[in-house]
């Protein structure tokens, strides 16, 4: 059995490497199709690493590394292709050789390759660390000034991002200069060290961690000046059902973190979830918050058994902002098949140029890649139908995706939910307006915000 897991790996690794030739050749004969079009020369190769992310079901960010990854290997370092080809190196590793040569001129990439002879055996038994060292000292020795030139630049990527971590945590993460983050991270670890010496009884981690929130944002807890969208079931809001919510921005979360976060009240370690206080509170207050906050409520409905959100439309060209949130609230994240980027665009999926009306029916959420590869020549897409919105998108070379919208918390398609897929609009508490025509599904979106008005009503506007 060591055998054969030893030989489906360099299978991998050679289908890996045969992708790899594929995708140098798809991107010649498009640049080869769109000269002949008469594309400009530097808009030529627009649009094929969306096709490579669309055909090896990877985001289109992914498609665009792994399309700079096959033209390094096959037009630049043969050596890393035929290690890969012969299961030597695996694809990542194959990626970080690329990666740490990337500064270099073709020259001296193709120095660097041969140098190190991967093929040969040279980086065998290497873990990804020992590689990287390796191909780092290559690549300094062929052309010092590239590397230091590289590193100058590199405080210019410096950026913040936010990734989804199990059990209602996220990631964090700040790419700083070295002197930026040791200096933060040094005086976050001096309060924590006096906190502890104090007796504070949160561990070193978790006092970091809430300076740092506070330290940002301003606010002890964190949550001041912004918005927090939540969607989920009446029932799972009102009576205490166990249905799953979706947080925007990071995805599904526990029902009942959903109803503590909306009403202040994060469950503190070694306490239960108080879901009959929770919803008597949200009764009598209208579904009002903490002290801190109001809770505005907006209440959409889906359709019985396919969980289609009722539909919205405008004769305006750009989607109006009660358009827009619906389009948020529907797609979650970018709509392109294996994209799930934050939405940016609101686009029309039958543009605005051919008559395409402005509705939630013609809309789909986009990130700002995916809405500019779909105006590429040869790119079309439609809506057709299907159990919810469904987008079809078809690529210059005729293969056809189809890209469906998530289903709401609660539905009988929501495969994370559970309870029954009916609503009675009639359970919703005293003080929410009913809508003329009662519907048997009910979705909840709330929105909690710092308080600069008081709220008037439960429901808030459209």
């Amino acid at each position: 059995m060591i055998d054969q897991l030893r030989e489906l790996e360099d299978l991998k690794s050679l289908a890996a490497a045969k992708q790899a030739r594929i995708a140098v050749a798809f991107d010649a004969e498009q640049r080869r199709e769109q000269a002949a079009a008469d594309v400009p020369a530097k808009e030529q190769g627009s649009g094929v690493a969306a096709q490579v992310a669309l055909a090896r079901r990877e985001s289109p960010a992914r498609g665009g590394r792994l399309l700079g990854l096959a033209k390094a290997l096959g037009t630049e370092m043969p050596h890393t292709l035929a290690a890969l080809d012969s299961g030597q190196l695996n694809e990542w590793r194959a990626t970080l050789v690329v990666k740490e040569t990337a500064c270099l001129s073709a020259e001296d990439r193709c120095a660097v390759d041969e140098e190190l002879a991967a093929d040969t055996g040279t980086l065998s038994g290497c873990g990804d660390r020992g590689i990287i060292a390796a191909v780092r000292t290559a690549a300094y020795r062929r052309d010092p000034g590239s590397v230091a030139k590289r590193a100058s630049h590199a405080v210019n990527d410096r950026a913040v991002s936010l990734r989804p971590a199990p059990d209602t945590m996220a990631r964090l993460t700040a790419l700083l200069p070295v002197a930026q983050g040791v200096a933060a991270y040094a005086a976050l670890t001096r309060h924590a060290d006096k906190l502890r010496s104090s007796g504070d009884e949160r561990s070193r981690g978790a006092i970091m961690a809430d300076q740092l929130v506070e330290n940002v944002t301003g606010t002890p807890g964190g949550v001041a000046g912004l918005e927090v969208q939540l969607v989920m079931t009446d029932r799972a809001l009102f009576q205490g059902d166990s249905e799953r919510a979706r947080l925007a921005g990071y995805g599904t979360v526990p029902a009942h973190w959903a109803r503590q976060t909306v009403l202040g009240q994060p469950e503190r370690p070694g306490t239960g979830p108080a879901d009959s206080a929770l919803t008597e509170a949200a009764a009598a207050a209208g579904v009002r918050g903490s002290s801190d906050f109001d809770v505005w409520l907006r209440r959409l409905y889906t359709a019985p058994g396919t969980g289609e959100l009722l539909a919205m439309d405008s004769k305006a060209r750009l989607f109006p902002p009660g358009l827009r949130r619906f389009l948020q609230i529907r797609d979650d994240t970018c709509r392109t098949p294996y994209c799930d980027a934050p939405i940016r665009h609101h686009d029309h999926i039958t543009p605005w140029h051919q008559d395409g009306p402005t509705t939630s029916t013609n809309g789909q959420g986009l990130c700002e890649a995916c809405n500019h590869t779909k105006e590429t020549p040869g790119f079309s897409a439609r809506p057709v139908p299907g159990p919810r919105h469904t987008v079809e998108l078809q690529t210059p070379t005729g293969h056809t995706y189809h890209s469906t919208a998530p289903p709401p918390p609660g539905t009988a398609l929501d495969a994370g939910g559970s309870g029954p897929n009916c609503t009675d609009p009639d359970t919703l508490p005293k003080g929410l307006a009913k809508s003329g025509k009662q519907r048997n599904h009910g979705v909840v979106v709330l929105g909690r915000v710092v308080p600069h008005r008081p709220l008037a009503a439960a429901a808030a506007p459209p």
